[in-house]
C-alpha cells in the first residue's frame, strides 16, 4: 500500500511537471491584448448594445427620401413596421457607412393574385447606395435566379431559396465588407455574406461592381455612403427592426 502511494505521488509529480512545461512552451503564442470590448448581446430581435438602430417602429428620424432628402412618404404601421408607398421613392439613411453587419426584417405582400415574377413585392437593400441584395417574393414564384430573393442582384445566385410564404416576416443578416479605392482605382474588392432566415445564402462572394439592371457591373470609386431601401413596383414590402454595426476589415 505504501509502495502504491509512493508511485502515485511520483506519477502526479511528473504529470504536474510535464503540464507546467507544456504551459510554459505555449506562452509565446498567447496574445493578451488588445482586449475585445464587452457588448451586451441578446437575440436578433433586439439590437446589440453597440449597434446603430435605424428603425425601431416609431419614426423616420434616421431616414430621408433617396433623391430629394425630404422626409419619407412611406407608412409607419401600428405594429411597429413601415411599408413602402410605391411611387414616392426609396429611402436612405442620413448616416453613411463603410463595412457593416446589418440586420433587417421584411415582409412581402399577401395579395399575390395576378402578380408574378419581378412584379411580386420587389424591393432591395442597397449597401453604400450601390450594391443590392434583392428582396422579392420568391415563394413559388419563378424568375431569373440572379434576380430572386437573396441574390446579389445580377451578380450572384443565392445558394438556396429559404423564402417564407407571402405575408410572413423574414430576415436578412448581412456582412458587408466595403470595397476600397485609391482615387479611381479599386485596391481591395468588396464582399457579401448573407443569411436569410438564419440560412447562409451568400458565402463571402466578391462584388463585381455597382448593381445595374442593364449591362455588366463596373467599379466606381467612392467612400462611405448611406444604406438605401428601394421603392419598386408593384406590391408594397414592409420592414421592421433594422439595426447596423460598424465593423473593421
Amino acid at each position: 500500500m505504501i509502495m502504491f502511494i509512493k508511485k502515485t505521488t511520483i506519477l502526479l509529480f511528473f504529470f504536474s511537471f510535464f503540464l507546467s512545461f507544456c504551459q510554459n512552451k505555449s506562452k509565446p503564442t498567447e496574445i493578451w491584448e488588445p482586449i475585445p470590448n464587452k457588448i451586451d448581446a441578446y437575440n436578433f430581435s433586439i439590437a446589440p448594445s453597440d449597434a446603430v438602430v435605424l428603425f425601431d417602429g416609431k419614426n423616420f428620424s434616421s431616414w430621408v427620401t433617396q433623391y430629394s432628402n425630404q422626409s419619407p412618404k412611406w407608412k409607419i404601421n401600428k405594429d411597429g413596421s413601415m411599408t413602402v408607398v410605391n411611387g414616392t421613392g426609396g429611402i436612405k439613411t442620413k448616416q453613411s457607412f463603410g463595412s457593416v453587419q446589418l440586420h433587417i426584417e421584411w415582409k412581402t405582400n399577401e395579395n399575390v393574385q395576378n402578380y408574378t415574377g419581378q412584379s411580386r413585392s420587389n424591393s432591395g437593400v442597397f449597401l453604400q447606395q450601390k450594391y443590392e441584395v434583392q428582396i422579392l417574393d420568391s415563394y413559388e414564384n419563378p424568375t431569373y435566379v440572379n434576380g430572386q430573393t437573396g441574390s446579389v442582384y445580377k451578380q450572384y445566385i443565392p445558394l438556396v431559396n429559404s423564402s417564407k410564404k407571402p405575408g410572413e416576416w423574414q430576415s436578412y443578416d448581412i456582412i458587408f465588407n466595403a470595397p476600397v479605392f485609391d482615387k479611381k482605382n479599386l485596391i481591395k474588392p468588396g464582399y457579401f455574406t448573407v443569411f436569410q432566415n438564419g440560412v447562409l445564402i451568400q458565402n463571402h462572394v466578391q462584388i463585381q461592381g455597382t448593381t445595374t439592371n442593364v449591362g455588366l457591373p463596373k467599379h466606381e470609386a467612392h467612400g462611405n455612403a448611406p444604406l438605401v431601401l428601394q421603392d419598386h413596383c408593384c406590391l408594397a414590402v414592409s420592414y421592421r427592426n433594422i439595426w447596423i454595426r460598424k465593423i473593421t476589415d
